[in-house]
């Protein structure tokens, strides 16, 4: 697809990150935009923007939770009935949330409902979406994954429902290419790798999941950074709270690419057709990681470094 000019896309998780930049940047490209999100002010904060900068464009905005197979079809309809269509151009599938670290000591709810988000809703918005860019004269699916799709860990951290979700994600894109390839070969697919990306994942996923975590929950989070080096033993379980909170608001600052970046190769990557669109340096060291070594992937951490234990 070399132009995005009087397109049509649906955007899950517009409402920041590198799902509000991708409706800024194709908004500004001419293309009309039906995005989504669960939180209602961060979606009106992206149309405000938009409506500012491709007044132009026609934007819609949706409240739609992506784990609901019933929010998704509803989704849909209204996307159909706002843009006055039978099809779509482009569907990235964007919306995601972290959560359910361990198997082992998260709550089930916590696990499930982060690979609700982030596997069922690709899977509900590619069932509900795909038939109508079938039905187009040109169309692409972008799958967003993570680095944690092809290593399913962070420095030791477990990450166990993002992974399990993300590596659902990668294998699904990749098997759509000889489907589309040999049922509907105007339509392209691409499967989206980010590393350490500037988005406010860590700060909505705890708006998304709500409530306060337990002091049981805490405590096993204590235990795992004492476990990782870090000298917490004698932090109060409120002093890990603050910590877990400081963190999560500086994912986004300390990233070394931004969503505005990422948005941009992403949309690149679309107009070169690429199936595989990794972001960012780590991304690539750490694909290059794993490929030369998978047996010795998880004995090591991010920097290259032997972990403490292993031989």
């Amino acid at each position: 697809m070399k132009t995005f000019k009087d397109k049509i896309a649906v955007i899950t998780g517009g409402g920041s990150g590198i799902g509000r930049e991708l409706v800024r940047q194709l908004a500004s490209s001419g293309c009309h935009v039906a995005t989504c999100d669960v939180i209602e002010e961060n979606l009106q904060e992206t149309l405000t923007m938009v409506v500012s900068e491709s007044p132009k464009v026609k934007v819609t905005n949706h409240i739609c939770d992506v784990s609901s197979e019933e929010e998704v079809v509803r989704f849909k309809e209204e996307v159909l009935n706002q843009h006055k269509t039978e099809h779509i151009n482009l569907l990235f599938n964007n919306a995601g949330i972290g959560g359910g670290g361990s198997f082992v000591t998260s709550s089930r709810e916590e696990w499930e409902r982060c690979f609700a988000v982030c596997w069922y809703g690709v899977y509900y918005c590619s069932r509900v979406f795909i038939p109508h860019i079938v039905s187009s004269k040109e169309g692409h699916v972008i799958n967003t994954s993570s680095v944690n799709g092809f290593w399913a860990s962070l420095g030791g951290i477990p990450h166990t429902s993002y992974s399990a979700a993300k590596f659902a994600v990668k294998g699904f894109s990749e098997s759509l290419i000889d489907d589309f390839r040999l049922n509907a070969p105007h339509v392209g697919v691409s499967v989206v790798m980010p590393g350490h990306i500037g988005t406010s994942i860590a700060v909505n996923t705890q708006k998304i999941l709500g409530g306060e975590k337990s002091d049981k929950e805490i405590e096993n989070i204590k235990q795992n950074m004492i476990k990782l080096g870090n000298p917490v033993h004698n932090q109060s379980l409120d002093q890990i709270r603050q910590i877990i909170k400081e963190n999560a608001e500086s994912f986004g600052e300390n990233a070394p690419t931004s969503s505005s970046e990422a948005a941009k190769i992403i949309l690149d990557g679309v107009r070169e057709n690429k199936w595989r669109i990794l972001i960012g340096e780590d991304a690539k060291e750490i694909d290059e990681m794993v490929r030369r070594d998978p047996e010795e992937a998880y004995n090591i951490q991010f920097d290259g470094e032997k972990r403490e234990g292993t031989e």
